[in-house]
């Protein structure tokens, strides 16, 4: 019995033959192998051509089985090259999927009885092309799956290349990553200031109402269903964007960005050109530089978003009021673009800034925002904003400055004490009359002696009348 396997190496073939019992193993180049294939080929059919034939047969196609062809090294090339143009491509999962197109060819291939291109025995390479394909699919289609892996070999790839010069090769400058965009919700400041039709207004009666800690005032504030969406509009509803609220001159996008940037430089009395910024949401430093590519990275936030505010009671505002809570200083920030995008238009229980340091004084702006404006909130935000409030509870609500202040009260001067008439001293009481004299006998001879007295003309009665002296008895003497 003769029987030959044979092993390809690097750069030799391992030729083993056993017969009678007797291995012999020895190493030849590949050409030689070639060359004891035929050698044995032709010794077996001169020895026994019809039988040994068959086993010539056998042996010859042992003894070349692992050679490869020139259809191996082209398809294999080929193969290759379209998994790295994939790659390039499509990525990691595209890769994955051209191996299992070649394994599932070379399977079905061998399916159909011709010797496949991977020099394997037909038999054992169906087997493992079609495991080998379902794999490949199967992982492909995993990987391709998962978020962002589609973009995965694409980011990796060099976005320049230095051309080799005597100078020193410059460092390939990546592509920049987009940067955020203004929104409706946040749009570019206005060319020219527009000042409002009519003047600022708010649904608080005065300032006393916002006087207190946020946690206070939320309990305030009804708690209610969100109402439909329908009908909402940012220009119709709340006016042209930065209208100049206030009427100091600054549209209020520029106003904001005076009053949170730092180290800013002003082109004219209010447009900012430059600043420096961090970000509330982030903590994230952030320069400011005006353009066309770069007045995005900082955006003005309306801490309670316009359309939340629009299903949670502004449709009930009037146009003034309105036009008044989108430019309104406590319902503004300054904040990087990219964080204002993610928060959209969500509530305290959808979004919260990913810097833990400002949420109690975020969710006291929007508590003093929606008790300002009359707005409701609703029972998850309500929830959210009690358990954000819990850990700071002497956190203080905002005041706007649109609050008219209290009325002075008016103190009613004292009443004047009542005029009291002064008691006049009691009258003295009368002096007793003095007694009448003791009467006096006055004697008079005749009238001529009663006129020498002074006492004419002399009354009936008198002292020292007498009635001689009255001759024409008319009670008076002494009369003619």
């Amino acid at each position: 019995m003769l029987s030959v396997t044979t092993s390809r190496g690097l750069r030799k073939t391992k030729v083993s033959l056993v017969a009678a019992g007797t291995t012999v193993d020895f190493r030849v180049s590949h050409a030689d192998a070639v060359r004891v294939k035929s050698v044995l080929k032709q010794l077996i059919l001169e020895a026994h051509p019809p039988m040994m034939a068959r086993l010539g047969k056998s042996l010859v196609s042992n003894l070349t089985g692992s050679q490869p062809t020139l259809s191996t090294w082209i398809l294999g090339g080929l193969v290759a090259f379209f998994a790295l143009m994939f790659a390039i491509v499509g990525g990691f999962p595209a890769i994955l999927v051209i191996l299992g197109m070649a394994a599932l060819v070379t399977g079905v291939y061998a399916i159909a009885g011709r010797r496949p291109w991977a020099s394997l025995p037909a038999r054992q390479t169906v087997v493992v092309a079609l495991a080998a394909s379902l794999v490949f699919f199967i992982s492909g289609g995993v990987v391709a799956a998962a978020p962002g892996a589609g973009d995965i070999a694409v980011a990796e790839q060099p976005t320049a290349s230095a051309t080799p010069s005597a100078s020193p090769t410059p460092t390939p400058t990546p592509t920049p990553t987009p940067g955020p965009e203004f929104s409706e919700e946040a749009p570019v400041d206005p060319t020219t200031v527009s000042a409002p039709t009519e003047a600022a207004s708010v649904v608080a009666i005065d300032t006393g109402s916002t006087n207190t800690t946020a946690l206070e005032l939320l309990a305030t504030i009804p708690v209610k269903g969100k109402a439909a969406k329908t009908g909402y509009e940012r220009t119709g509803m709340f006016g042209s964007a930065w209208i100049d609220v206030d009427q100091n001159g600054c549209d209020t996008r520029n106003d904001i960005l005076a009053r949170d940037l730092t180290t800013i430089t002003l082109s004219g009395t209010c447009r900012v050109m430059t600043g420096y910024l961090v970000s509330p949401y982030t903590a994230s430093p952030i320069a400011f530089v005006r353009g066309q590519d770069t007045s995005a990275f900082v955006q003005i936030d309306h801490v309670v978003a316009l359309s939340n505010a629009w299903q949670t009671g502004a449709q009930q505002l009037t146009q003034a009021q309105r036009v008044s809570l989108a430019n309104d200083p406590i319902n503004l920030l300054a904040v990087d673009g990219r964080s204002n995008a993610q928060k959209g238009d969500g509530d305290t229980a959808t979004w919260l800034p990913s810097n833990k340091a400002i949420r109690c004084g975020y969710v006291a702006r929007q508590v003093s925002v929606k008790a300002t404006y009359g707005l409701w909130v609703t029972q998850a935000e309500h929830d959210a904003m009690t358990r954000i409030l819990g850990s700071c509870t002497g956190e203080m609500a905002l005041t706007s400055s649109f609050t008219p202040a209290p009325a002075p009260v008016v103190v009613a001067p004292p009443a004047p004490a009542p005029v009291v008439a002064p008691v006049p001293d009691p009258e003295p009481a009368p002096a007793a009359p003095a007694p009448a004299p003791a009467p006096v006998d006055v004697y008079y001879e005749n009238c001529d002696a009663v006129r020498a007295a002074g006492a004419a003309p002399i009354q009936a009665g008198s002292p020292g009348f007498q009635p001689k002296f009255d001759r024409d008895k008319d009670g008076i003497g002494c009369d003619a």
